[in-house]
């Protein structure tokens, strides 16, 4: 998620200071993902310095509103125009995770993999509650954010099966070790290494 143009898309419906930003930010997710202050501050900084908001004079009670500038507005069009390419987004750090466990001596990659399906499944459920807790009309925007976390997880579970099934598949090559023959001796079957037969 952008917190930029998030902002910039919030305060397009008009002046707010920050306080008001994060409630009607974590109010347009459905809190899914929690915005703390100090993030809206840091980000509303930036958006002034690069000229897309300013700040007007403090209220009465202290608040410092912040308006979006026409700059800002073309920057938000802007955005709602172009489409999220894959590699704009955070890299997947389970699959990383996976591949490095793979190749870390000690680890057991099938243990990784059942203990992640377990976490993702329970986030599936508790997912699944909150989509249905409400189904007001106003509602919807969050709703729609519940549904692309939902089919995510359900993608995350899917790919941990086929995970599962190739990791049963894996032979995993192991290097510098002595490669053992089986022969037959008068005492009976005994194993030599290659070193040895060449002898």
């Amino acid at each position: 998620m952008s917190i930029r143009h998030g902002l910039l898309a919030l305060l397009e419906r008009g002046q707010m200071y920050g306080y008001q930003l994060r409630a009607a930010f974590e109010e347009s997710t459905g809190s899914t993902w929690p915005l703390n202050i100090g993030q809206v501050y840091t980000t509303l900084a930036r958006l002034e310095r690069d000229g897309l908001v300013r700040s007007l004079p403090e209220s009465e009670a202290g608040q410092r509103p912040y308006e979006i500038t026409d700059a800002g507005r073309a920057d938000l069009t802007l955005w709602f125009a172009t489409p999220i390419s894959r590699t704009d987004r955070p890299r997947d750090e389970l699959a990383i995770k996976l591949a490095l466990a793979l190749t870390t001596p000690g680890v057991d990659v099938r243990s990784v993999v059942q203990t992640q399906r377990s976490a993702t499944m329970r986030t599936l459920q508790e997912l699944t509650r909150l989509k249905y807790a409400s189904d007001r009309p106003e509602d919807l925007p969050w709703r729609l954010v519940l549904d692309a976390m939902v089919f995510q997880a359900e993608a995350e579970v899917r790919w941990l099966d086929h995970c599962e099934s190739s990791l049963v598949r894996h032979r995993p090559t192991v290097t510098g070790s002595p490669v053992t023959t089986p022969t037959a001796g008068a005492t009976g079957a005994v194993e030599r290494t290659d070193e040895e037969a060449r002898r």
